[in-house]
């Protein structure tokens, strides 16, 4: 008897649907802003929070080694302070580790177990503080959900949801068949999930900003800004967030959770002069870093005439130097 594809689809959700139906037990609790830091947002895992700890601690290790970090303590500093005033604000039950990678790329990502990493470009290109702090919150919403474990999980299960087809008598048309049914309908989850994690992230991180006193909306306008960006210059931008970019609909998606989650508040923490000030000492790192990085080529100098020595040249010295080429001098 040829295995239909129902069938074989059947066998995979067998698989998945406790998992599945224990994730979605607490979804209404994730709109309860009053319940933050009390409610379980977490999705199952096979994998021990103690195991993506040390996963994530040795993903770390690889890029400190291969990253350029930014050693300026004062902006350290203040994306550090930033960073652990939303996770104390949020579901996050795991220590969280803040490094400043030096790069003028527009990108923020955390790793598994709690390591988040923001590129120097980010605070560049903020306008406000509440901006950062919106693109910080979806990344520990990330890390608080146990996205990359709960993805982990999935694979897993869908690898032993295989092996009995192993047993299975069929001839290779059959085998075909079930295989072509796995192939094009198991990625289809995958994809699914992607999108569904990304907008459980914005929902979750805008609740986060929301209670360490930020204006969400400060993530939308940030979002909104990267797209006009990119639109007016397409790939001004290449590494925004290359593996969950920004779309018109998310945005959509967040102001109307704004609106309808998250209880109106008289005032908002939009900026601070700190973050200014943060602002322009990046700005200055920047600026001394380029003038190194000029100073280490070759230098071009012209030779003085007598005119410009202050002296009134010779008919015979202003034709001698105008034949003579630029003399090329490195800098000792």
């Amino acid at each position: 008897m040829r295995p239909s594809r129902a069938a074989t689809m059947f066998l995979v959700a067998m698989l998945l649907i406790p998992t599945l139906l224990l994730a979605g037990a607490d979804k209404d609790k994730k709109k309860d802003v009053d319940a933050i830091g009390e409610r379980r947002v977490a999705r199952r895992s096979i994998i021990s929070q103690e195991k993506e700890i040390a996963i994530g601690k040795q993903y770390a290790s690889e890029i400190d080694r291969s990253a350029k970090m930014l050693a300026d303590p004062v902006v350290n500093e203040f994306v550090n302070r930033l960073a652990q005033n939303v996770a104390r604000n949020s579901d996050l039950t795991v220590p969280l580790t803040v490094k400043v990678i030096d790069s003028p790329e527009l990108n923020a990502f955390a790793l598994p177990g709690g390591f988040l990493y923001v590129n120097s470009g980010l605070v560049m290109a903020a306008d406000e503080e509440a901006q950062v702090a919106g693109v910080v919150a979806h990344e520990i919403a990330h890390v608080a959900a146990r996205h990359w474990a709960s993805q982990v999980t999935k694979a897993t299960l869908l690898q032993y949801a295989m092996i009995p087809l192993i047993f299975i008598p069929m001839s290779y048309p059959v085998y075909y068949g079930v295989m072509e049914a796995y192939l094009n309908g198991v990625p289809l989850m995958f994809l699914k999930f992607n999108r569904g994690a990304e907008a459980e992230a914005d929902l979750l991180g805008l609740q986060y900003m929301y209670k360490a006193g930020y204006d969400p909306s400060a993530y939308v306008t940030f979002f909104s800004k990267v797209i006009e960006q990119d639109r007016r210059s397409p790939g001004s931008v290449p590494t925004i967030f290359a593996s969950h970019p920004p779309t018109p609909e998310r945005i959509l998606k967040s102001e109307e959770e704004i609106k309808t989650i998250l209880p109106k508040r008289a005032q908002y923490l939009v900026s601070t002069s700190e973050f200014d000030d943060v602002k322009a000492r990046l700005q200055s790192i920047m600026s001394l870093k380029k003038k190194g990085d000029k100073k280490e080529g070759p230098t071009l100098r012209k030779r003085e005439t007598g005119e410009q020595a202050g002296a009134e040249p010779t008919p015979g010295e202003k034709k001698q130097d105008e034949e003579k080429p630029p003399v090329l001098r490195r800098r000792d």
